[in-house]
């Protein structure tokens, strides 16, 4: 019976393997290897550390990818300051019968795609959009201003769109946590301030994590976003990687600054598991 159920559980891991196998792993070496080939003088191909040379002698490419870094974080931030109290509110504020409505709303607008969100915002914040006409017509604004294509357009776009990914895994770490606990740190003389930060943030931690990671690496690999409301002026990593597939057709160029963006995700994310004492296995569960 055991022999039996030791192939059951192969035959359900099997589809999944092949699936990181052949979707993930698969290409990632292929890209590996373009990464480290580039056309010498002569148009032939050879081996070598060009095409990473390059990334570090163009300042325009660092720049870029250290800004995209920096904004990602920003905007992994300002989704956790914003969530946190979304979710608190949801699982221990009000009733439990209007939770499930709550989040409901939470979800509601994520059941679109994200170009679709993304242009809702483009037609409120436009010149001729829906804020601008609000504004003059109460008289604050004397003539219509341009709030798309700059920074802070594009830093509240990405923090609208991923911020379902920091909230669901608050939500489901808080409601699991104790009102007596919250109850008893008030009764015990503590404050907001103290019950915030020495009850609520260190058991939400493994939900902070989790969900940061996921805002971060969504953040940090979007193209949609910074491209349609940040505009040309708002340089986004992604758009580099764009261009050397797409426009330019160096694949191989391209394959050397997608293992950069790799790397650099990889290493903030194993600098904020050790900073936070947590494991991946943990903020996972």
């Amino acid at each position: 019976m055991k022999k039996y159920r030791n192939w059951g559980f192969f035959i359900f891991l099997l589809p999944v393997l092949l699936w990181l196998f052949l979707l993930i792993v698969l290409p990632h070496i292929d890209l590996l290897i373009m990464s480290f080939r580039f056309e010498d003088d002569y148009g032939e191909l050879t081996w070598g550390m060009a095409n990473y040379k390059e990334f570090f002698g163009e300042p325009i490419y660092w720049l870029t990818f250290v800004r995209t870094a920096i904004y990602s974080l920003v905007v992994t931030f300002l989704t956790f300051v914003i969530g946190l109290p979304v979710a608190f509110f949801i699982t221990k504020v009000v009733s439990v019968k209007y939770k499930g409505a709550l989040t409901l709303l939470v979800l509601l607008p994520f059941w679109v795609s994200e170009l679709v969100r993304v242009y809702g915002w483009m037609i409120l914040l436009r010149e001729s959009g829906v804020v601008n006409h609000l504004l003059l017509k109460t008289g604050l604004l004397a003539k219509p201003v341009e709030m798309l294509y700059n920074d802070a357009a594009m830093i509240m776009g990405l923090v609208y769109t991923t911020m379902l990914f920091m909230i669901v895994p608050l939500i489901s770490v808080l409601d699991s946590l104790e009102d007596e606990l919250i109850e008893a740190a008030f009764d015990l003389g503590g404050n907001a301030r103290s019950v915030l930060f020495r009850i609520i943030i260190p058991y939400a931690t493994p939900g902070i994590v989790s969900g940061s990671i996921v805002v971060f690496m969504l953040t940090l690999g979007n193209y949609l976003t910074p491209n349609l409301i940040g505009g040309k002026n708002s340089l986004w990593f992604t758009e580099q990687i764009y261009n050397q597939f797409i426009a330019s057709f160096n694949w191989n160029q391209g394959s050397a600054f997608g293992f950069l963006l790799l790397i650099l995700s990889s290493l903030i994310i194993w600098l904020g598991l050790k900073v936070s004492k947590q494991n991946l296995a943990k903020v996972v569960q």
